[in-house]
């Protein structure tokens, strides 16, 4: 099962690649009056509150690598993949460390709609020697999870974007959890929104975590904020994103060194670059770092965001004025 999954990704990378090759860019150079008239796919782009103002190719709208999601979706009908690798080192419950696949793919069917698959194909995990055991290592793939979302409040000045967002895992992996865990279902509050060149992505949420016959509430809040980096010669290309986030762990009860811990809370720190290669090729990377004693102490990760250029469905073309959309941040 492992080495399908392992088959299906490769195939997948392969057809990002194909159809990236094939994708055409609109030539800078544009007349006046072809820039003045909106095309369905900017329309699309505006709808999604993305960055669409000058762009005539669908635009993706990353969630990874950042805990927190964002409140705004992608542009409606168009598929986004999303895939990265991890590296994680030091958690909780003697995991010394684990490497992992970890993948996602988006779909808006409504501009305020969003359905979304979420899955981790492979895990390699290492544990740590203990008295009566010695060190070793195993192969896992992790939880399948689906969600939808749906936008509440769209963006208005500075007045943000709302969402909210339900997930159910609809398949249980026996890949080893870092230090946050897997839930069997999970509700959540989505905030983005702009503060000046800032823009900012905050969730709130309650999930469902099981170890028979225990089953036990966890929350978490997360904090992310994105800024251009060199917006003028970069061309808003290049992003860098800090966050910070806290989650209850009701299933964890001893640290990283195995001591005991009663009342267990994850809390860390994330920076990530981000880089649009195209306009629905985004690039990342960036590194984790656990500040509790019952937090993963590492962790690293690299992986891109790609919208497919083609709709899945056509749609009658809208007319529409000038477009007032905002620039704001792709996360």
């Amino acid at each position: 099962m492992v080495c399908r999954a392992a088959l299906a990704t490769v195939l997948l990378a392969g057809s990002f690649f194909v159809s990236f090759a094939q994708t055409k860019v609109p030539a800078s150079g544009t007349s006046h009056d072809a820039q003045s008239t909106q095309t369905q796919v900017q329309i699309d782009n505006a709808e999604s509150t993305s960055k669409p103002d000058d762009v005539r190719i669908p635009e993706a709208n990353p969630s990874r690598p950042t805990i927190s999601n964002p409140a705004h979706i992608p542009p409606v009908g168009y598929l986004q993949f999303e895939q990265g690798f991890l590296q994680a080192n030091g958690s909780p419950s003697g995991l010394d460390g684990q490497f992992s696949l970890v993948q996602a793919m988006r779909l808006s069917v409504h501009r305020r709609v969003m359905v979304q698959f979420q899955s981790q194909p492979i895990a390699v995990s290492r544990f740590v020697a203990t008295s009566s055991e010695a060190a070793s290592s195993q192969l896992d793939p992790g939880d399948l999870v689906l969600g939808i979302q749906g936008v509440l409040i769209r963006e208005a000045g500075r007045k943000p974007t709302i969402a909210i967002g339900y997930l159910h895992r609809v398949r249980a992996g026996s890949a080893p959890d870092l230090d946050i865990g897997s839930f069997s279902q999970s509700a959540v509050v989505l905030v983005s929104g702009d503060l000046g060149s800032f823009h900012y992505d905050s969730n709130f949420s309650i999930s469902e975590q099981v170890a028979d016959p225990i089953r036990r509430a966890q929350f978490g809040q997360t904090l992310s904020v994105t800024h251009d980096l060199l917006p003028e010669s970069l061309h808003d290309k290049l992003e860098v994103t800090g966050e910070i986030w806290h989650y209850t762990q009701p299933l964890v009860d001893t640290t990283r060194t195995g001591a005991p811990s009663p009342q267990s809370n994850a809390v860390g720190t994330l920076w990530t670059l981000g880089y649009t290669l195209r306009p629905n090729l985004v690039l990342d990377a960036g590194f984790a770092r656990g500040i509790t004693s019952t937090s993963t102490a590492w962790q690293g990760f690299a992986g891109f965001t790609y919208l497919l250029p083609d709709r899945l469905w056509s749609q009658t073309e809208v007319a529409a004025g000038p477009s007032h959309h905002k620039h704001v941040h792709r996360r």
